[in-house]
């Protein structure tokens, strides 16, 4: 009988990994009332991007603009202005100027939504490193 090698690595299967997180990437979640962020990546200054827009959300749970009271799409071009643009050169960066910025307010307001930002922050940061890439999920 062998023993293990506290060294070794264990085994991961990459396909079943990518299967989860698509699965829960498809569960409900509740819209946070103090808005939303559009991330991108400014590769020629490497640089990582968010934008924070406000919404309200209607009795049906979608985010709406605050102005027009009209549901945001999903998809396209958002015609709207940013209250705010974040940048950062790693995730660690992005999660400090927006969470501990003492001149603004936090623009979060649940916890799921902050953890989805960092894990799209570090997601940016990956691609940014690699050269690849960054498409918000």
């Amino acid at each position: 009988m062998s023993t293990p090698n506290a060294l070794s690595a264990p085994a991961v299967d990459p396909a079943a990994l990518h299967a989860l997180d698509n699965q829960l990437s498809k569960r409900y979640i509740d819209l946070d009332p103090q808005g939303y962020f559009l991330i991108y990546l400014d590769a020629e200054q490497g640089l990582i991007c968010a934008k924070h827009f406000t919404n309200i959300i209607n009795d049906k749970g979608l985010a709406c603009d605050p102005e027009t009271g009209q549901p945001l799409p999903v998809r396209g071009p958002v015609e709207r202005v940013p209250t705010r643009l974040y940048t950062g050169r790693t995730a660690k960066e992005m999660c400090i100027a927006i969470f501990e910025d003492p001149d603004h307010p936090c623009p979060i307001g649940y916890l799921d939504h902050a953890a989805y930002l960092g894990r799209e922050f570090a997601r940016a940061e990956q691609a940014l490193i690699a050269g690849d890439p960054y498409v918000q999920d």
